[in-house]
C-alpha cells in the first residue's frame, strides 16, 4: 500500500459505519488522519469508531435532514477545530422495479439520501472549510449515474445528479483552496447489495470488462488521494472506478 499523507487532517465520512465509507475511514486513519463518522445508525457508527481506534468519533446523522447535518458540522468543528475533508458516501439503492411501479415516496427517499444528502453536507461543511481556505470533498456517485441501470431509476437519477452537483460546486469554489470531485465506482460487495436480487447483481457484474467487482480498498485508495494535498489542481471532475465499463 502506497502511503498518502493525511497527517492530522480531519475527515468527515458520511455512511462511514460500513461499506465504502468504512473502507475509506480505515485508509484515512492509516494515512495519519482523524475521522468523524456521520451515519444514520448511531450505534453501528460508534462500534465502527471504536474499531478504528483513537482519532475517530461518531455521530448519528440523518444526511437527508438539513438540521441534523448542521448540528453535526458544528459539533465536529467544536471537537476538532476544523474540517479538512468530506466524503459523501451515505446512500441507498431503493427498490428494484420498473419506474412505472415506483411509489413517489420510494423515489423521494432515494433522492433525499443520495442527492439532497450530498447537498446538505456540502452546504454545512463548506463554510467551515472556507474559514481556513482549505478543503477536499469527495462525492461517491456510481457507474449508474453515468449509464443508468434499469429498474433502479431513482438511484441512477440521484447519482447522476451528484455528478452535476460536483461539477457545479467545484467550479464555484475553484478560486479557493477547496477541491470538489466525484468517483463513480462499479458494484462493490457492500451491504447495499442486500436489497438487490441475485439476477440484478449478475447483470451488473457481466458488464464489467475486468470481470469482477471493484474492491473496497481500491475505492479507498482513490478517495484518499483526492482528499490529500497532492490533489492540488483537479476539481469539478469525475474519477472512474468502473473496471472499464464506462469510457468517459
Amino acid at each position: 500500500m502506497n502511503m498518502i499523507d493525511l497527517k492530522e487532517r480531519i475527515i468527515v465520512i458520511t455512511g462511514g459505519a460500513r461499506g465504502i465509507g468504512y473502507a475509506i475511514a480505515e485508509r484515512v486513519i492509516q494515512s495519519g488522519g482523524k475521522v468523524a463518522i456521520w451515519d444514520l445508525n448511531e450505534n453501528m457508527a460508534k462500534d465502527s469508531a471504536s474499531a478504528l481506534g483513537s482519532g475517530t468519533v461518531a455521530f448519528g446523522v440523518n444526511v437527508a435532514d438539513s438540521q441534523s447535518v448542521k448540528n453535526a458540522a458544528a459539533t465536529t468543528e467544536e471537537i476538532f477545530g476544523r474540517i479538512d475533508g468530506l466524503v459523501n458516501s451515505a446512500g441507498i439503492t431503493g427498490p428494484v422495479k420498473p419506474t412505472i411501479e415506483y411509489d413517489v415516496i420510494e423515489w423521494k427517499d432515494v433522492v433525499d439520501v443520495c442527492l439532497t444528502g450530498t447537498f446538505n453536507c456540502c452546504r454545512h461543511v463548506v463554510p467551515v472549510m472556507l474559514k481556513r481556505d482549505y478543503g477536499r470533498i469527495v462525492n461517491i456517485s456510481s457507474v449508474a449515474g453515468k449509464e443508468g441501470n434499469p429498474n433502479i431509476a431513482a438511484y441512477s437519477a440521484a447519482k447522476a445528479g451528484v455528478l452535476g452537483f460536483t461539477k457545479s460546486l467545484g467550479k464555484e469554489l475553484a478560486k479557493t483552496g477547496i477541491a470538489v470531485n466525484a468517483v463513480t465506482p462499479t458494484t462493490a460487495k457492500t451491504p447495499i447489495l442486500d436489497g438487490l436480487t441475485p439476477e440484478f447483481i449478475e447483470y451488473m457484474r457481466v458488464r464489467i470488462p475486468r470481470d469482477r467487482f471493484v474492491e473496497l480498498h481500491e475505492i479507498a485508495s482513490m478517495a484518499v488521494w483526492l482528499l490529500s494535498e497532492e490533489n492540488s489542481f483537479t476539481t469539478a471532475s469525475t474519477f472512474d472506478l468502473s473496471g472499464g465499463r464506462t469510457t468517459y
